[in-house]
């Protein structure tokens, strides 16, 4: 049980880091620079929900595979919540084409990158908690 706790919490912060991440690319006109229409607010009903899916995401790391390369592991699973996003969040929940190609050609990359960071955040904070 205590593992749960902990890679749920790893998931939230790094679901925290992520959400930051797009925020401040959005800030920073980043995103916008290449053509990618996301730029959120930082408000509580847009991260609340994001922290809440990161720390179910990061139940993903009870799965024994990497177990010696945790910011490998980080990064692999970071894929599961990239294509769960491109291919059923963009197309169906939010009406912005399949890989959100919608928002911009390279929304894909972007979404890569920011789940990445999730998994990466996740995987360290999984490291430090032991």
């Amino acid at each position: 049980m205590k593992k749960l706790l902990i890679f749920f919490a790893a998931g939230c912060v790094g679901a925290l880091a992520n959400s930051l991440a797009v925020w401040q690319f959005g800030q920073l006109g980043i995103t916008s620079a290449f053509g990618v229409s996301i730029a959120p607010s930082l408000t509580p009903g847009w991260l609340y929900p994001r922290i809440v899916w990161g720390g179910l995401w990061g139940l993903l790391f009870i799965l024994p595979l990497l177990q010696s390369r945790l910011l490998l592991k980080g990064a692999v699973l970071s894929l599961f919540p990239t294509l769960v996003q491109l291919f059923v969040v963009f197309p169906f929940m939010a009406n912005k084409g399949l890989a959100g190609l919608e928002l911009g050609l390279l929304t894909p990359v972007f979404v890569l990158f920011f789940n990445w960071v999730w998994g990466v955040v996740a995987a360290l904070t999984i490291k430090f908690s032991r």
